[in-house]
């Protein structure tokens, strides 16, 4: 034995310990000579980038890796193929289950008794259509009821078109991905990552929340700002419960709005269930809003407003007046609006709190303009105590990423936007203030038309000084589009709402007589029929584009109040034509938008009615523009059972108390469609029960 044994070379010490090993101590590493920082290179790498395993070629394991460096190629590491880690296992499952699907989908198509869907199918195939592309056409022929007679052609073509759009914007997966995914595998490159604790008791995953709070500061925030997102992150990352600028009530109520955003399981209770979304995280916000030891804070107040976003899209329990009226009292209380002044002199006040204070202030008042002008009914604050935030902004430098999407970002020109919001706000008070209140009817009709042409020259005069940069064609971040939205339901608001009375034609040819005020005209200086179908025309391009660059399910629900504004408008029954392509573009982009809330689901059913009230369902069947699904959906004579059916659940709740009035068949005007709006959403105002109704 030690003949052989002498001939025996020595053996070199295996690899360095992992990282969760603990190392040898020098003294006691008889190898450590072997373990120089040069042959670091010879560690075993847990997988190789796509151009390495497609190669063949031993991969270093470090983007970008020795050989891409070498050949200089794009190095690209797909974790996801790693078998170690739970992910793959889950994408496995996922893909076996996807291709036995598509087999048997591709049979169907193949045995379907009109040969020319297998003949368009084979030509997609042959032509490189990706597996989404395929999927779609598929899904496609298989859904016109198990593949009836049906024109394939342009048709096919611009449902993959589509399809290519939809995947670039949202930054789908392959339709064979759940949209509940691991949330870990998303939270990589989260714009905002903050911590889970002590903020909720509802989860400790600090990658959930961290989605969450970025889904909200991209989709949510920019709208509204009424809180400022620098100071609550800087706040939130500090996990100090007792700061004045983020408290848990703050935190759950915002998370359980995010909900609203977000695909994955875990925004629901149930997965699937719109109604289920982020009530976990509103049931925490409810509780801790209840134990808030301190009722008069800035905390408080935006919580609350976080609270009333969150009512109004589920219509809970009319709460949604409750919440902004709530919110309403806490500004006064703490000298935000009204007669009372702020409690701390400006100059005891840090930066963190000065521009919250102000964010707060301003941001109250943009909601309290909205909320009221959308629903016809006048402002309750007239005044800010506080300069605006940032109102000598410069040259913005922050970007708005589009999360999560992989689009590109974009410039923000937030604290601009902001600005241009409150000047629009301030004419939006002034008009609620002085078209909609109570004692209205005891102006003249000629008072009433000469205040609107004063408004409307001022709203113009504001369109016309918007920025450069905040022309569609710069593609600006989805908030600008609905600043320029809001213009035009401004518009329509101003135009639709009576004067009482009915006012001369365009073609009378009345005499101004002597007795006339100074200033005034019998005739009307401006046609609103025609006013108000472009402004409806313009929302329907502005909602095309922000579906095109953004896509439109994760819109902000002002858009949903703008389009079905928008759509009713259109629904004139002396102009109405329900081939009308703006129409249809808007129709579209509703019914993706309204799926996502239960608020959304009642509007999209009520609207679907008074189409088919309309009986223009002949027209749809003569033409080949329109799809069968739309067909099915606004053909009065459809009787093809429908998911949209199940959109009527939520609309008992007008018919359980008087004051809603129910749903009286006939009914179908742009008022009537205003007043149902909002007692699905907020309830109905305590301080102004009854709206004018003319």
């Amino acid at each position: 034995m030690s003949e052989f044994g002498s001939q025996h070379r020595q053996i070199a010490p295996g690899p360095s310990p992992s990282k969760s090993e603990k190392p040898p101590s020098r003294e006691s590493s008889p190898d450590r000579s072997f373990r120089a920082p040069s042959d670091v290179s010879k560690k075993r790498v847990s997988m190789a980038c796509l151009a390495c395993k497609k190669s063949k070629r031993k991969c270093s394991g470090v983007p970008p890796c020795d050989n891409c460096r070498a050949f200089n190629r794009q190095c690209i590491f797909d974790e996801t193929l790693d078998q170690r880690r739970r992910v793959a296992a889950k994408r496995t499952a996922d893909e076996l289950s996807y291709h036995r699907d598509m087999l048997n989908d591709l049979l169907k198509v193949m045995r379907a008794e009109d040969q020319s869907y297998g003949l368009k199918l084979l030509e997609i195939i042959r032509n490189d259509a990706s597996a989404e592309e395929i999927r779609a056409f598929v899904d496609e022929i298989l859904g016109r009821n198990g593949g009836g007679e049906s024109k394939v052609g342009e048709e096919a073509e611009c449902k993959l078109e589509e399809i290519r759009r939809v995947i670039d914007v949202e930054g789908a997966g392959p339709s064979f991905r759940p949209k509940v995914m691991d949330i870990h595998y998303l939270c990589d490159e989260v714009p905002y990552r903050v911590p889970a604790r002590p903020w909720t008791t509802v989860t400790e995953d600090a990658d959930l929340v961290s989605h969450l709070v970025s889904l909200y500061f991209t989709w949510d925030y920019p709208f509204h700002a009424f809180l400022d997102r620098d100071v609550f992150l800087e706040h939130m990352r500090r996990a100090n419960a007792q700061s004045e600028f983020c408290s848990p009530f703050l935190v759950n109520a915002l998370l359980t709005n995010a909900c609203h955003f977000s695909d994955y399981s875990e925004a629901y209770v149930d997965p699937g269930d719109v109604v289920t979304k982020g009530v976990d995280f509103l049931a925490e916000a409810e509780r801790l809003r209840e134990e808030e030891p301190m009722k008069l804070s800035l905390a408080y107040l935006q919580g609350t407003l976080l609270l009333y976003e969150r009512y109004s899209m589920s219509g809970k329990d009319d709460l949604g007046y409750r919440m902004l009226h709530q919110a309403i009292w806490t500004g006064e209380s703490l000298g935000l609006i009204g007669p009372r002044s702020f409690s701390l002199i400006p100059g005891q006040w840090d930066e963190d709190m000065e521009i919250s204070v102000k964010r707060s202030a301003w941001g109250l008042f943009h909601i309290d303009t909205v909320v009221h002008a959308e629903f016809l009914r006048p402002s309750l604050i007239d005044k800010v105590n506080l300069q605006r935030p940032n109102r000598y902004y410069q040259e913005d430098p922050n970007l708005w990423v589009p999360y999560p999407s992989h689009r590109p970002a974009r410039v923000s020109y937030l604290s601009q936007y902001f600005d241009y919001s409150c000047n629009l706000c301030e004419i939006a008070r002034d008009m609620s203030q002085t078209l909609f209140t109570i004692d209205g009817t005891t102006v003249s009709v000629e008072h009433r038309q000469r205040m609107k042409e004063v408004l409307f020259e001022r709203l113009r005069s504001w369109y016309a000084t918007l920025p450069d940069v905040f022309e569609p064609c710069r593609r600006p971040p989805p908030y600008v589009l609905l600043l320029r939205m809001r213009y035009h339901t401004l518009v329509i608001n101003l135009f639709v709402h009576n004067t009482g009375e009915t006012e001369p034609s365009p073609d009378s040819e009345a005499p101004q007589t002597p007795e006339s005020p100074p200033g005034f005209s019998p005739l009307p200086k401006y046609s609103g029929p025609n006013i108000v179908q472009s402004a409806a025309r313009a929302i329907s391009a502005l909602t095309l584009l922000h579906r095109r660059e953004y896509g439109i399910s994760r819109a902000h629900h002002f858009a949903m109040y703008a389009i079905n504004l928008a759509l009713f408008t259109m629904l004139d029954p002396e102009t109405f034509d329900i081939l009308d392509h703006d129409f249809l573009s808007l129709a579209s982009s509703f019914s993706s938008i309204a799926s996502r809330s239960p608020l959304g689901r009642s509007l999209f059913h009520m609207f679907r009615q008074t189409v088919r009230a309309r009986g223009q369902g002949k027209h749809l069947r003569g033409s080949d523009l329109v799809s069968d699904e739309l067909k099915a959906l606004f053909d009065e004579e459809s009787t093809s059972p429908s998911q949209w059916d199940e959109y009527a659940k939520g609309l008992d709740k007008l018919e359980m108390d008087e004051r809603y009035r129910g749903i009286i068949e006939g009914e179908h005007s742009l008022f009537e469609m205003l007043d149902r709006y909002e007692s699905l959403s907020l309830g109905k105002d305590e301080i102004a029960p009854e709206r004018i109704r003319r």
